[in-house]
């Protein structure tokens, strides 16, 4: 989510037609209405029976929600909306009644629910949230580390000079991270990755 994206209005949409072909027709098109006017400044998508409006300011994405109401009642459609705001440190959609965290001690709360809740979905789905991965300086560098984390119950991915580990969050990522550089020689390129790919791992 880019920076300048911080509000989001969520439209759920209720089709006054029947048949699921000619809703879906109907929304997009509604999405295009809605598209052209609301301006270069709101940001539009659409999921199966969803419309979501993407603006950087509380007033803009009010302003947007009610143009996009007038869109829809003009296609004969009614719907229900909620407004949310972006949390950068949690990275989640949280209603206006959620304050910003200002403090350092909400801040590091904040942070530490986004941990919890990586952590959480990492142990329950058995798959890395995040990964580290090192890049060494030769096979034989390679093979040595990966038979040296695996000695310590780690799972390990090989692919010629190149590791990968997975993590339940970004502070065991780190950590780990720390680990390997501290094993690896001095030549070797560590990395904190997302896990845009996940793998399956045992739960530590």
């Amino acid at each position: 989510m880019a920076d300048s994206d911080d509000w989001r209005v969520t439209i759920s949409v209720s089709h006054a037609r029947a048949g699921q072909a000619q809703q879906s027709l109907s929304l997009r098109q509604v999405e295009e209405d809605i598209r052209g006017q609301v301006g270069r400044g709101i940001a539009v998508g659409a999921g199966e029976a969803q419309i979501f409006l993407y603006a950087d300011t509380e007033t803009a994405a009010g302003d947007a929600e009610r143009i996009a109401r007038d869109v829809l009642a003009g296609h004969g459609m009614t719907a229900e909306s909620v407004l949310h705001r972006w949390h950068p440190i949690e990275e989640r959609w949280e209603t206006p009644d959620v304050p910003m965290p200002e403090t350092k001690a909400e801040r590091q709360a904040e942070r530490q629910r986004l941990v919890d809740a990586e952590a959480a979905e990492s142990l329950a789905t058995g798959v890395a949230q995040w990964d580290v991965r090192a890049e060494l300086g030769s096979h034989r560098h390679a093979v040595a580390l990966a038979r040296k984390l695996e000695s310590e119950g780690r799972t390990v991915i090989r692919r010629w000079k190149f590791l990968t580990v997975g993590a339940n969050d970004e502070d065991e990522a780190r950590e780990l991270a720390g680990h390997i550089r501290q094993e690896a020689p001095p030549d070797a390129v560590v990395r904190v990755e997302q896990a845009g790919v996940g793998w399956p791992f045992p739960p530590s």
